[in-house]
């Protein structure tokens, strides 16, 4: 089977890596991809969101799936355009509907449906800019911290975490200006839940689903959870306070809650499912579902998948993913974030990377990267991720530490503490 990749980032580069190992992928294209992408198939130039050219693409290549990495493809239809064009509704494509997809699209809607089901998730409500007003008198009404949220896709930058009432009254009336364009022309209001944070995955047809191995990401830009919020500096998995215990509330409470309010809302959903979760004194709450996998956490997640991933989504296609055995490995992953000095602020790109092929013990997963003259060059904020495996997670820190000393570029930039946090917690297998 002929299979086309849409994504270009360190997930991309994770997917491109598991799909090629499948005996059933034959060929794989990859739009755009980067540096790393190209080792195992053909990188094409072309946007994810370019639906005629992914058409013409699909058709010239003969391809027999689409399997979308990021959300933008998936937020603006692109599931929805293959249904309706009969050249091409029998390739199926890995994400759901364009309603399925408004779960991340829309954090007014993601709200709404779990409250209508059920799912636990913090106390909300939902401003214009014509009840601003109301909006600021919401806010007397909690205590801080106030949670600040732009309905729709704001680059990861659309979630405001303050301290003072009058920081969030500023902070309310700008976003309702346009500080984040048509993202924010709604604003969701949310309760702080205190606790700590994770995300559990799930693959689902629509009808069953399969639990994906968790993990826990690290979204500030400094040691300690320091600094400015980025798309994620690092992830482990799975993560040691997930016991069983905690997990079957997870599933319980908000996994099948979840999948049947989809069915019986008639939403059609075949694809990754990403719960953004707060344990709350060993209590599952939902900070935010995405209708992706989440980057960098598939850096780690994934590895640890040792079923054939083609197969899964085959099943996926088919509505009979519970006929599959999903097979986990049941070593740590550790997964560290190679940055671009300054970002997630302004960053200078162009350099060479060298050493890549002397981390040893390790996966490296290339993301901001492009190929020039045989030579691996920075193009983006997040450069590259490495993932190292432990029988003990201190074990898979310290190898995917040394994974990361040979590597070189100007200005690298990374974390020193990824998984460190987590080592207080007695390690209990999920």
């Amino acid at each position: 089977m002929n299979i086309l990749l849409l994504g270009s980032g360190g997930r991309e580069h994770a997917f491109a890596w598991k799909l090629a190992q499948s005996k059933h992928c034959s060929k794989l294209i990859i739009a755009p991809g980067n540096g790393g992408t190209a080792q195992f198939g053909a990188n094409v130039n072309i946007k994810t969101t370019d639906f005629d050219e992914i058409k013409r693409i699909v058709i010239k290549n003969q391809i027999g799936m689409v399997v979308a990495g990021p959300e933008d493809p998936l937020v603006n239809g692109i599931t929805d355009f293959f249904l309706n064009d009969p050249q091409i509704n029998k390739i199926p494509v890995i994400g759901p509907s364009k309603q399925g997809a408004a779960l991340e699209g829309s954090k007014d809607f993601a709200k709404q449906f779990m409250v209508k089901y059920g799912v636990p998730t913090a106390a909300y409500a939902t401003f214009t800019r014509q009840t601003l007003s109301e909006g600021i008198e919401f806010l007397r009404f909690l205590k801080p911290p106030y949670v600040l949220k732009a309905d729709g896709l704001a680059a990861g930058k659309g979630v405001l975490i303050l301290d003072s009432f009058d920081e969030a009254q500023k902070e309310l009336e700008q976003m309702l200006s346009g500080k984040f364009g048509s993202a924010s022309q709604q604003v969701v209001i949310e309760e702080f839940l205190p606790g700590i944070e994770l995300s559990v995955f799930a693959l689902t047809d629509g009808e069953n689903y399969k639990i994906l191995p968790a993990a826990k990401d690290y979204k500030r830009i400094g040691d300690g959870d320091t600094g400015l919020n980025t798309g994620g500096m690092g992830a482990v998995s799975p993560v040691p306070f997930a016991d069983n215990l905690f997990l079957k509330k997870v599933e319980e409470r908000i996994i099948s809650p979840t999948v049947k309010g989809l069915k019986e809302e008639k939403i059609l959903y075949k694809g990754f499912l990403f719960f953004g979760l707060m344990n709350v004194n060993g209590d599952p709450y939902v900070i935010e579902y995405n209708c992706r996998m989440g980057d960098p956490e598939t850096e780690a997640v994934l590895p640890r998948i040792k079923s054939d991933l083609v197969e899964l989504f085959q099943a996926v296609a088919g509505g009979t993913l519970n006929e599959c055995k999903l097979v986990i490995d049941n070593r740590f992953a550790v997964t560290v974030i190679l940055a671009s000095k300054g970002y997630p602020g302004s960053y200078s790109t162009g350099f060479e990377i060298s050493g890549i092929d002397q981390a040893t013990d390790c996966l490296v997963f290339q993301a901001g990267t492009r190929s020039s003259n045989n030579q691996c060059i920075t193009s983006g904020g997040r450069v590259l991720a490495v993932t190292a495996f432990g029988n003990e997670l201190e074990q898979a820190i310290r190898l995917a530490y040394k994974g990361v000393e040979p590597i070189s570029f100007e200005g690298k930039y990374f974390r020193s503490d990824i998984g460190k946090d987590l080592l207080k917690f007695t390690i209990r297998q999920a």
